[in-house]
């Protein structure tokens, strides 16, 4: 699957704020979006372009928008995340115009300008969200399978085989216990 550059960073956006919030009964313990710095960390973290000043209002709308994402995410069928998406990005009043900020090409944006944080992450990931739904991918849209974890990704693999958030980490756990159990069970 080709993916640009902007959908790639708003694909990226949309699970790193995704993964700000507890997952599941093992997933992290806390929310790390509580307070105004805790967002402006994610902001820059997530490279989002056109941010003015932040303020509890925003801190709000984000973790309103977060709770969206999180519903397409899990939505049971493709028609339910389509309704989401549409619901998302209307109400973030797209504005498509091109842009080339910061030493990109050429690209699109779909948040007015002016617009909040909410609404930039609303426009530009609701979009990107529903490129993927729109090429036949929304499976791509996962979380990882191991029983302590539960974040966000999206599988950009060739034969959409990935399993978990990060392969070094939660893959890597998972194999080694796999082989100890099977060498334990071996040994009896």
């Amino acid at each position: 699957m080709l993916i640009n550059h902007d959908t790639r960073c708003a694909l990226n956006a949309v699970v790193e704020l995704l993964n700000t919030a507890p997952e599941g009964p093992e997933g992290p313990a806390s929310d790390t979006l509580t307070d105004l710095a805790a967002l402006r960390r994610f902001v820059e973290s997530a490279d989002l372009s056109d941010v003015g000043a932040l303020g509890e209002r925003d801190l709000a709308a984000v973790r309103d928008v977060r709770n969206q994402f999180a519903q397409v995410f899990a939505a049971v069928d493709t028609r339910s995340a389509a309704e989401l998406l549409n619901a998302l990005v209307a109400e973030a009043g797209t504005t498509p115009r091109l842009t080339d900020h910061d030493g990109y090409d050429w690209h699109v944006h779909y948040f007015a300008p002016g617009a909040s944080v909410a609404e930039h992450l609303a426009a530009d990931g609701g979009m990107a969200l529903a490129f993927l739904v729109v090429a036949g991918e929304r499976e791509r849209l996962r979380r990882c399978e191991a029983p302590d974890c539960g974040r966000a990704f999206v599988d950009l693999s060739r034969n959409r085989s990935r399993r978990y958030c990060d392969g070094r980490t939660c893959g890597n756990r998972l194999h080694v216990a796999a082989y100890r159990a099977r060498r334990r069970e071996a040994a009896d």
